[in-house]
């Protein structure tokens, strides 16, 4: 059983989405408006059958999209909160970065009557927010002096309306913005399958492991080259397939487990 809040409009809502063996979902919300957004946090409508279809013998990603065909992607239920997500984990471990963007998040918005939930995230929230605060809650102060500039000069939920090189080229031109966090706000805030995680550290470790030298995160953005429009799942792919031991990686059997890898980044 998954619950969330979502944000519609000025409202927030707590929503409930649970799937059965047989893989269909049941979804609850408190209006129809809920609804349809909790469809969007869930992916549910996306039909990524190409991706799978292209990429069924991809030497690197082929044995994941057989494994794991039915993943989604899960998004935040706001873009706000994704930026948030985004800077805390600039160049630190996922489950740290999921912890310092939870604490953040319980400081900053209030608890939902009846539950142990928060409100998600708003620009206007973020950007009411002392970036000393965020520094005080543990978020790096350059990072947290980026947040709140970029909250208070763009409202971020209007990027859905926004072409995805645009968005990109708006987020880029920010200090401590850099392309792995462009890729996260893409895919986990917009639902966009566009642009890789470039710079991912697991990525770098991966690639470094196929070239037999230590490469730099720029470099990743040839590894996903090949996947085009649908690099940025391609780059969720890539980093479950090289957890769980899918790729044929020199000196090393394929398909042996492996302990999941923590993925630190660049910005």
């Amino acid at each position: 059983m998954l619950t969330t809040t979502l944000r519609v409009g000025e409202r927030v809502e707590v929503g409930t989405a649970q799937q059965s063996v047989d893989g269909r979902m049941t979804l609850g919300a408190e209006s129809e408006e809920g609804f349809e957004r909790l469809r969007f946090v869930l992916a549910i409508d996306d039909d990524h059958s190409e991706f799978l279809r292209r990429f069924a013998h991809d030497p690197l990603i082929g044995s994941a999209t057989r494994a794991f065909q039915g993943m989604r992607v899960l998004r935040s239920p706001t873009v706000a909160q994704t930026l948030l997500r985004a800077f805390c984990g600039q160049l630190i471990d996922a489950r740290t970065a999921r912890l310092l963007e939870n604490t953040i998040v319980r400081a900053t918005c209030r608890r939902v009557d009846g539950t142990d939930l928060h409100e998600p995230p708003t620009t206007r929230a973020l950007a009411a927010v002392a970036p000393s605060r965020l520094r005080q809650l543990g978020l790096h102060a350059r990072r947290s002096a980026a947040l709140v500039r970029i909250c208070r000069s763009l409202e971020l939920e209007r990027l859905h309306d926004v072409p995805t090189e645009v968005v990109a080229a708006r987020l880029g031109r920010e200090r401590g913005v850099g392309p792995w966090s462009v890729a996260v706000v893409c895919l986990e805030g917009l639902g966009r399958p566009e642009r890789g995680l470039v710079g991912d550290l697991s990525l770098v470790k991966l690639m470094s492991e196929l070239r037999g030298r230590w490469v730099e995160g720029h470099e990743t953005a040839e590894l996903l080259e090949p996947y085009g429009e649908w690099a940025g799942l391609a780059s969720v792919y890539l980093l479950l397939a090289y957890a769980r031991g899918l790729v044929a990686l020199p000196g090393r059997r394929q398909g042996n487990p492996r302990a999941f890898l923590p993925t630190a980044t660049t910005a």
